[in-house]
């Protein structure tokens, strides 16, 4: 390995120019040069080349792809890989919206982690939320990693960096706000409503606490009348498609009542034929339209029930309200109607995929263990020994 210096002449002014080359031979044996402006950079780039020859991960210069390139073979490769589609078209945007516009030019040889620190001040310079600055972090982070694993970069030069959540002004889930309260779910349920898909979807909502991707996927062969218990092991996204839910933890077991399980086999009698067996079918057979589930089930059964807005609208229009719903009353103590049960039981049920983010979403619900009266009772048991 050499960095030697290098004259030419410009053959239409005749100038001459000088220049530095490094000339060495890679892990295969290829001869490769490289020229620099400086000596200064070429010797650095020496320095860098021999410590990586040694550790077995050198990529040439001229072997190297750029990001844009990178970021096309990382989707490719999650497409190829079974990702779910939603997933796919939401790498795809972060590569085409936001990576390929500003880094996607760079060789990766040549990004380093002040251009990631640099490429994250643009996005927010351009007013894309903190929320979307992480997830697009995340994927420049994806397709390096993958890029290595290719041959096409020796590092990652995004994976320590993050786009830390700023959750002070973040509000918890509030309820009568956020989450029904159990009169406002009471009123809900004595609706008179036809004992339609809509109408007991809602109510498995209530009391399964299921995903809304999970209830639209839900077959009939996933429910044990014997034992009352739903198994969830598949979920349909938002391109219709039927898959395996999103994490291990997604798939789990829920027990439901008598009397729910009663409303489920009246239900089973009536329930059109559908392609997967499913127990909530569109009227032709198909997956049920998150939409129609809002627009023809959700809306119209709040207002009915005269859970509504200053205006009249329909004070909980998402179907995520219902699971909010239930993770309250698996959370709130017996006194007050709920199950009471511990946190690590409400993550299962709930299909959580760590505990952090039960408690992060739900923590403020559970109630004080150690409130003043607990705290004067110890203290006492203490002193008297």
């Amino acid at each position: 390995m050499s960095v030697r210096r290098r004259k030419w002449k410009v053959k239409s002014t005749g100038e001459t120019k000088t220049g530095w080359v490094l000339d060495y031979r890679d892990k295969n044996g290829v001869r490769r040069l490289e020229s620099f402006k400086h000596k200064k950079t070429a010797d650095a780039r020496a320095a860098q080349v021999a410590v990586d020859l040694t550790a077995g991960v050198h990529v040439a210069r001229r072997a190297s792809i750029t990001v844009a390139e990178a970021a096309q073979n990382w989707v490719s490769h999650c497409e190829a890989n079974g990702r779910e589609r939603s997933t796919v078209v939401q790498y795809r945007g972060h590569a085409a919206n936001y990576i390929g516009p500003r880094l996607g030019r760079v060789r990766l040889c040549d990004l380093t982690a002040p251009d990631v620190v640099q490429f994250d001040r643009d996005l927010h310079k351009a007013k894309v939320s903190k929320a979307m600055r992480r997830k697009i972090i995340v994927s420049l982070s994806s397709l390096l990693k993958q890029a290595m694993f290719d041959g096409y970069v020796n590092r990652n030069v995004a994976a320590g960096y993050r786009v830390h959540a700023d959750k002070r002004g973040k509000v918890p889930l509030r309820v009568g706000e956020h989450i029904p309260t159990k009169q406002e779910i009471r009123r809900f349920l004595a609706v008179p409503a036809p004992n339609n898909v809509y109408t007991v979807l809602l109510l498995m909502a209530v009391y399964c606490g299921m995903r809304a991707s999970e209830l639209r996927g839900l077959p009939w062969s996933c429910i044990n009348f014997k034992t009352s218990r739903v198994f969830v092991r598949q979920r349909a996204d938002l391109y219709n498609q039927i898959g395996r839910p999103k994490s291990s933890a997604g798939e789990r077991t829920i027990p439901i009542g008598p009397k729910f399980a009663q409303i489920l086999r009246e239900w089973k009698q009536r329930c059109p034929p559908s392609h997967h067996d499913l127990v909530f079918p569109s009227s032709t057979g198909g997956i049920l339209s998150l939409t129609n589930i809002r627009r023809r089930g959700m809306i119209p059964l709040m207002e009915a029930a005269g859970v509504t807005k200053k205006d009249g609208t329909a004070k909980y229009s998402g179907l995520h309200a219902l699971r909010h719903f239930h993770a309250s009353w698996l959370i709130n103590p017996k006194n007050r109607g709920g199950l009471e049960l511990p946190p690590k039981v409400v993550q299962r049920r709930l299909g959580h995929s760590s505990l952090n983010m039960t408690m992060d979403t739900y923590g403020h619900l559970f109630e004080d263990r150690d409130g003043t009266n607990e705290m004067a009772r110890a203290e006492l048991e203490l002193m008297a020994t």
